[in-house]
């Protein structure tokens, strides 16, 4: 009896914490008072850097970073207890290292970690604040789009590898030349290849903060030389980051699309009645409503172009002109 109790409380934490395909009013105003808290938070750490708005209320801002570390491991603890529901043919105990090891237990884990290591480890409070900002990651469990982004940076990881090795070759590069064209016309700004790769970033980056330029016509030749390959070299990242949001987010059109379709010609699903099977998929592929919708609109039209056609057939009319075959 306690432990049919016990699993249907866990189950019920589970839904309605950590079950995306679960909605239900008590799910969704759990995830807007975490959304709202983790905001909030972020607001206090960038508050608390304003002595005169955190010395008077000093006390408030305390009292409100121990109520969000409370919630926080209540929250994580939830979590991790009640990760068995996920499925129930694999062994608890593998299911919640499987999700200790995930990538959103690890920012949970990171948004609360540093408070507990300051019970015992004197830790720079500025320190503590930078910290305290990695809680804006776990909104990421919440936005499908920032789920997307940190897909797709997954997926060309070695397309930015391979820029920030050209990068830092560059860099190196254009600090030794610039060292060796400009150390004795300026044997302060350019004293080491170490200090020259300052200048070298700032104008490989187009940046040009202007506080060490070269004064040697070799040097403004070769300043001008990095300062072209900087354009192009700022302007690959960029484009990798969009190529690739465009291909993720056409892929998961054409299989939410394929996925519809699939159901349709097995006849497990009506678009326009199994909305709750539709709004399950289009969470999944993180999708929003727009975009779904539209595909749920262009999968009945051909649908229904392929009953016409089919019906007509059986009558022996041109499913193209309607004449009389």
């Amino acid at each position: 009896m306690i432990s049919h109790y016990i699993h249907n409380l866990r189950r019920f934490v589970f839904n309605n914490l950590q079950n995306q395909y679960h909605d239900s009013w008590l799910s969704r105003y759990v995830d807007y008072f975490l959304i709202l808290l983790i905001l909030t938070n972020v607001a206090a750490v960038i508050a608390e850097s304003v002595d005169t708005w955190y010395y008077p209320n000093q006390q408030l801002f305390i009292w409100f970073e121990h109520f969000s570390i409370v919630v926080f491991s209540i929250e994580y603890l939830l979590r991790f207890w009640s990760i068995a529901e996920r499925d129930l043919q694999k062994r608890s105990w593998r299911q919640r290292w499987e999700w200790v090891k995930s990538p959103d237990a690890l920012i949970d884990l990171i948004a609360i970690l540093p408070a507990f290591i300051n019970f015992y480890v004197s830790i720079d409070l500025r320190f503590l604040r930078i910290l305290r900002l990695f809680r804006l990651l776990k909104l990421t469990r919440y936005f499908a789009s920032m789920r997307i982004l940190l897909v797709v940076l997954n997926k060309e990881r070695g397309s930015f590898q391979a820029v920030i090795f050209i990068l830092l070759i560059l860099i190196v590069t254009a600090a030794s030349g610039i060292y060796l064209v400009e150390n004795q016309a300026q044997p302060q700004e350019f004293e080491s290849i170490p200090q020259s790769m300052w200048w070298a970033v700032v104008t490989l980056t187009t940046v040009g903060y202007g506080d060490v330029v070269p004064m040697t016509t070799i040097g403004k030749v070769l300043g001008a030389v990095i300062t072209i390959l900087g354009v192009g070299l700022a302007a690959l990242p960029a484009g990798i980051l969009a190529t690739g949001l465009a291909n993720e987010l056409s892929q998961r059109k054409e299989e939410l699309e394929q996925r519809f379709r699939e159901l349709l010609l097995e006849g497990d699903i009506d678009v326009v009645q199994n909305q709750m099977q539709i709004e399950v998929m289009r969470k999944e592929l993180g999708l929003d409503k727009e975009q779904a919708q539209d595909i749920v609109l262009q999968v009945i039209r051909e649908q229904n172009l392929e009953n016409r056609e089919r019906e007509l057939r059986k009558k022996n009319y041109c499913p193209h002109c309607g004449e009389h075959l």
